[in-house]
């Protein structure tokens, strides 16, 4: 029932066209609180939810690994440290290429080959660009379409930001984490050329070049050095006009390879063809791979060539932080600008520098001792 304003006159009529209507009287009620929000994992649950396959925590693991905070790379020590125990036991496959040669296809083609055979795959990335750009490469995971929805497959963007020697690290300990988490089948693969083909295959027991039909002369000088640390090489896009091609390119190959000492000791390198488009040629590159990790483990090469991966990270890891250790000294620092400056105007030489730095870091380190 509507009734006339308090602050109308005594004497009023209806002439006022305010009028307050009765509300429906009803308790208060408040918005009940949520209970359920989930903290952030501790260390517990990093191992457990890693040792359960749970995929939100690999990646949650994934991502404290990948972190520069002190704090966290403490915490992911820790982590890697109880799972170690429990990694190791995957194949790990490196696979690089120029632009183009259609390694993400290949990739997608391949692990969902793999995912069906009843292998639980997981795909990596090292790139070294993204030391630039401080960003990740998200375009591959969306290129994999068919391996994105496989349930046993894992892909995950590439670390970004860092040296190439933090990446590789940040990669290096993803792969104990995946290997932990149940996936028996690691594929690292490189966006780069150069240093980056070099890192991957300090983690890798088979490295995989994959190339177009017909590279020619031009692209020697990039391909010799990957050549050379390959375990496979796949000439992809044999389709279509370019089978022949293909076909032309492999015996090529086939010849160079006998002219050059073999990545692993004792294995020929082997040259295939495939179509990764058309899903042709994948069985046999598997094959060849298995036959790879039969060998290196009947003759006691993967272990070695594991353990030497080992003392080679820890060497590369003493040299990452050495290197900081000095960059973030306050003397150094300090000093520097001025020291390059000599240099550049000639009243100092190179050599006489870095022997002025280093006797300037070691007695700052002696004071701090």
């Amino acid at each position: 029932m509507s009734k006339k304003p308090e602050w109308s006159p005594v004497n009023s009529g209806n002439e006022f066209t305010t009028t307050i209507i009765d509300g429906i009287n009803e308790p208060h009620k408040t918005r009940p609180v949520k209970t359920n929000i989930k903290s952030k994992p501790n260390l517990n649950d990093y191992i457990k939810g890693v040792l359960n396959s749970d995929r939100t925590i690999l990646a949650q693991a994934i991502t404290l690994v990948e972190s520069n905070s002190a704090r966290h790379i403490e915490n992911a020590q820790q982590v890697i440290q109880k799972l170690i125990p429990q990694s190791g036991k995957s194949i790990r496959i490196g696979i690089s290429g120029a632009p183009g040669a259609g390694k993400s296809t290949f990739i997608d083609t391949f692990g969902t080959y793999l995912c069906g055979l009843g292998h639980k795959v997981a795909v990596l990335a090292v790139d070294p660009s993204s030391t630039l750009s401080k960003g990740s490469i998200l375009g591959d995971k969306t290129r994999m379409e068919n391996l994105s929805r496989e349930i046993n497959a894992f892909i995950r963007p590439s670390p970004s930001g860092g040296t190439l020697g933090g990446v590789a690290r940040k990669t290096r300990e993803s792969i104990i984490l995946c290997e932990a988490a149940g996936f028996d089948v690691i594929l690292i693969e490189t966006i780069g050329v150069g240093q980056s083909e070099i890192a991957v295959r300090s983690m890798v027991d088979f490295f995989m070049l994959i190339l177009l039909p017909g590279e020619g002369d031009e692209l020697q000088g990039i391909k010799k050095g990957s050549v050379e640390i390959a375990d496979g090489i796949v000439i992809n896009k044999a389709e279509g006009d370019n089978i022949t091609l293909a076909k032309i390119t492999q015996q090529n190959y086939k010849m160079a390879v006998h002219y050059i000492q073999p990545a692993t000791e004792g294995w020929e390198t082997q040259v295939l063809t495939a179509s990764a488009l058309n899903n042709i040629g994948i069985e046999e590159i598997w094959q060849s791979i298995v036959e790879f990790e039969k060998f290196t483990k009947n003759s006691g090469l993967l272990e070695k060539r594991r353990n030497n991966q080992l003392v080679n990270w820890l060497h590369t890891m003493l040299e990452e932080n050495i290197k900081n250790m000095f960059y973030k000294n306050p003397s150094i620092i300090m000093l520097l600008p001025e020291i390059e400056e000599n240099v550049l105007n000639g009243k100092e030489t190179a050599v006489n520098s870095v022997n002025l730095l280093m006797k300037e870091f070691e007695e700052n380190i002696k004071k701090n001792i």
